[in-house]
């Protein structure tokens, strides 16, 4: 495929790193991170290969939920610095190359937001609106609740007027009513200022929950669709950035999510993060058997062309599991988190890939080359390309928001600060700075470091990769995931064995053309570091994997140009 078909949807190829500011380097040494850091740190993510940098939540906040309890939708944590030190780092990061999302909340603020101070203050009050509130007691909604155990209600009584408020998760974080079109114009206008001041679109936080309309009456709910709304936000935000991007977080089967893009028109989310096929990985990994995952994947929709899905090996939350069946989730747990304290809520893990896999290098390798050959764009959380491990000492998620290890100094470098003054705790232990750290993984050439920027190297080189039509290739290894993406004419061929054992893979790609003469001459051109292999006049090929083995091909003829 021409190469220049891939520069205006930047984002179906891209290579999204999601990163906390305050969790990543501390410049002014008060044991937070800043912008500061961040700034100095640029040109790491720009070596590894990083195309898109996405931003946790950084505005003003209590911080009771890690940021996504927000007071001011237009300013910056003063810990972490000014609106001016945002900007120089959105324009260091452009010059490096790098485009920059931020997450933006939609759904509720912190309670201390001056709107739930001013609507909590009487029922007549002109802000009373901006959240939802109901007279009546409201019925037994403990099933609904998000956090179990943290909370028992999805409506909290407030003393002032005796009403209750909705909040989906937190009582501390109050829903915001989408059906009020001033809140509606509130949201666009703090969209706009940030994309003024630079940033490529937004990862949007628990779309599904705001689209809802819980709470709202009847004929208030009567007055907008909310997928229309989520189309005028699409909108606005390509009037005032023609390449800007929204990123949703909707948790929810394939087939509503095809409502989140918008349907056959796509004119709602670009994207939306994959977790049904995460979901599957790990099964497939528990078992050690391909074929869950083989089957999410062939059973995942069509998008229109401007959608993608990104792909996850794991975020900044706790890794879900709720779309797996109880029996399936429990095979899980039994592979990768058997102790209580490593499980959340009953539907996740909150722990790193490398400690869940025991470390084991090949394993781990395998896992995000996989991540990497499937159709969409990758998403990766700082540290996993160093092969960063989970603090269980913290409480709930953030036990994989330790800091970011630089060095094997104290603090791993992150900061100059005194241990007990740091924003977290540094992991200890085999995964902790000692072993794992950044400066050491740059300078070894063996590093995952390094396997993940070849990764990226070799994915942003295979457009068909983001851009093709997916296939899964029949052999008969079940632990053993084959399949091609094909664009244009350009077939990639890519094989991971998820099982401890070695594999034999005897398969065919096939051809619209005349099978017995469609690969004359042809071969199965490796992209990684391994030999070719032939590929019979039919398409026919055999092929040999270690023991958690990876390999990428081209199909390349006589007559190919490509390099």
């Amino acid at each position: 495929m021409r190469i220049a078909e891939t520069s205006d949807l930047w984002w179906k190829n891209a290579v999204v790193y999601c990163l906390d500011p305050e969790t990543f380097f501390d410049d002014d040494g008060d044991g937070t991170g800043d912008f500061g850091g961040l700034i100095q740190r640029v040109d790491y993510l720009a070596a590894l290969g990083v195309t898109c940098i996405w931003l946790m939540p950084f505005y003003p906040s209590p911080d009771r939920d890690d940021g996504y309890d927000i007071t001011d939708m237009y300013g910056v944590d003063p810990r972490l610095g000014t609106l001016g030190d945002v900007v120089e780092f959105i324009r260091t990061a452009k010059d490096r190359g790098m485009r920059v999302i931020a997450d933006f909340v939609i759904n509720h603020t912190s309670d201390k937001h001056p709107w739930f101070k001013e609507s909590r203050k009487s029922v007549d009050n002109p802000y009373r609106d901006y959240y939802v509130w109901r007279k009546d007691t409201p019925p037994d909604t403990s099933e609904q609740v998000v956090f179990p155990g943290e909370e028992t209600s999805i409506w909290t009584q407030d003393k002032a007027t005796g009403e209750w408020y909705l909040h989906m998760f937190a009582k501390h974080q109050p829903d915001l009513n989408v059906a009020n079109p001033k809140v509606r114009d509130e949201i666009a206008k703090s969209m706009g200022f940030w994309l003024q001041m630079g940033l490529d679109g937004f990862r949007l936080d628990a779309v599904p929950f705001f689209l809802e309309l819980q709470g709202v009456s009847k004929e208030d709910a009567a007055k907008i669709d909310p997928h229309d709304y989520l189309a005028a936000l699409r909108s606005f935000l390509n009037r005032r950035n023609g390449s800007a991007v929204l990123l949703g977080e909707v948790n929810l089967p394939y087939k509503e999510q095809l409502k989140y893009f918008g349907g056959p028109d796509g004119n709602e989310l670009n994207m939306q993060f994959d977790f049904l096929s995460m979901q599957n990985l790990y099964l497939s990994l528990a078992r050690e058997d391909a074929r869950p995952l083989a089957k999410t994947l062939a059973g995942r929709p069509a998008i229109h062309p401007d959608n993608q899905w990104a792909m996850f090996v794991r975020n900044h939350d706790e890794l879900t599991l709720d779309k797996l069946s109880d029996e399936e989730r429990a095979e899980v747990f039994a592979a990768f988190g058997p102790d209580p304290d490593m499980q959340m809520y009953g539907r996740g893990l909150r722990r790193r890939l490398p400690p869940m896999l025991d470390g084991d290098p090949a394993r781990i390798r395998m896992v995000y080359s996989l991540m990497f050959s499937l159709p969409g764009t990758p998403v990766l959380f700082y540290g996993e390309e160093l092969g960063m491990g989970e603090d269980l000492r913290a409480k709930g998620r953030s036990a994989v928001r330790s800091p970011m290890q630089w060095t094997d100094t104290a603090n791993g470098g992150f900061s100059t600060a005194p241990a007990d003054k740091l924003v977290a705790q540094v992991v200890d232990g085999y995964f902790g700075p000692k072993n794992i750290n950044a400066a050491q993984a740059k300078r070894d050439p063996d590093s995952l470091w390094n396997f993940i920027a070849a990764l990226i190297r070799s994915y942003r080189e295979s457009p068909e990769l983001a851009w093709g039509d997916f296939e899964l290739i029949k052999q008969s290894n079940p632990g053993v995931l084959l399949h091609s993406c094909t664009r244009a004419g350009s077939t990639l061929v890519l094989a991971h064995n998820m099982a401890a054992q070695p594999a034999s893979v005897s398969a065919k790609v096939s051809s619209p053309e005349d099978p017995e003469e469609a690969f004359g001459g042809a071969i199965l051109r490796d992209l990684l570091d391994g030999d070719n292999v032939p590929l019979a006049d039919d398409g026919g090929f055999e092929l040999e994997l270690e023991r958690y083995g990876y390999r990428w091909f081209r199909i390349q003829h006589p007559a190919d140009r490509r390099i």
